[in-house]
Order: structure tokens, then C-alpha cells, then sequence
């Protein structure tokens, strides 16, 4: 088990663009079933927790339910309605969450959707274990970082998924 930030990024190193665009990254060919996919890392999480904008963009871009049947940990001190059950909200601390989400994921990943500082404060907390990013060929400029923070990493992997590039790092202790 591990918590591992599992994401893509632009080659200039942003998650989103301006206005938390992923429209660089959703016009992209990749195969669904192919090594570091989605599908593929899924498989192995037991929760996941993300921040508030990235909950937002979810809302704002689902078409049909709620996609995860997992636990799922909103970190915000904003008013939501939940999308689903399986959905909680959390001001907590972020060792007091990842407690939780470690119990819940019963020996399964938890996956730290974003943003790239919430996943810095996982860190920050010593509770960051891997990082696994999907290079998408594209540039942006500008927009919402993939990690703004200093760390150092470790690459355990590399493989391609047709258009991206996908590393696999460690938190170097």
C-alpha cells in the first residue's frame, strides 16, 4: 500500500491550464487499457483524496454519476453537496485524513487526485510514497503546477501509452 499522486502534465509542468482547463490534455490519444493507464492504477486504490478545485472540475465536467465507488476525501472548507455516498468532506488536518483514508483503503493505494499543493502538503506531512505522471506533448505556460514544492525523487519506471511519456518516481527519504 502506498499514497501515490497518480496524474498527467503538460511538458512545462502544469496539471491544468488558466481556468483549470484540461482541454490539452483530453484531446490527446492514449490507450485506456495500456501500461500506467488509468484503468490500470485504478485496480490497485482502495480511497482517494483530492482538493476542492478538483472536485469542482468534476462536478462541472461529469457526464453521468459519480465515477468512484471508493471512499473519496474532499479536502475544502467550502460547502458541497455530496455526488456521491462514498463522498466526504474534510477541514482536518492532512495526517488526521490520511488516517482515515489509509483505514478505509483496507491495504489498497490511496490516490491523491490534486492539486499539486495538496498533494505538497501530504508531503510536507511524510506521507507522500510516489509520484506517477503521464507527460502529455504539449506546453502551456501557464496554469496550475504539477508540484509546488521541492522534492526529490527517485524514477523507477518509464513507459509510453501511445502520446504520453509515463514516469513512475519515489519519494527519495
Amino acid at each position: 500500500m502506498a499514497t501515490v499522486y497518480f496524474t498527467a502534465s503538460s511538458l512545462d509542468g502544469f496539471i491544468a491550464g488558466p481556468g483549470h482547463s484540461l482541454d490539452w490534455l483530453l484531446r490527446r490519444d492514449h490507450d485506456p487499457q495500456g501500461p500506467d493507464s488509468h484503468a490500470q492504477f485504478m485496480a490497485g486504490v482502495g480511497a482517494l483524496v483530492m482538493g476542492a478545485n478538483t472536485y469542482q472540475w468534476l462536478l462541472d465536467h461529469l457526464e453521468g454519476p459519480w465515477p468512484y465507488d471508493i471512499p473519496s476525501w474532499v479536502m475544502t472548507h467550502r460547502a458541497f453537496d455530496p455526488a456521491s455516498a462514498s463522498v466526504r468532506f474534510s477541514a482536518a488536518p492532512v495526517p488526521a485524513v490520511h488516517a482515515e483514508a489509509v483505514a478505509a483503503a483496507a491495504g489498497r493505494h490511496v490516490w491523491l487526485v490534486g492539486g499539486g499543493d495538496l498533494v505538497g502538503q501530504f508531503h510536507d506531512a511524510g506521507l507522500l510514497d510516489e509520484m506517477h505522471v503521464q507527460f502529455a506533448p504539449a506546453t502551456l505556460g501557464a496554469g496550475a503546477a504539477l508540484l509546488p514544492r521541492r522534492i526529490d525523487f527517485d524514477l523507477v519506471s518509464l513507459a509510453r501509452n501511445r502520446d504520453f511519456a509515463c514516469a513512475r518516481y519515489v519519494v527519495r527519504r
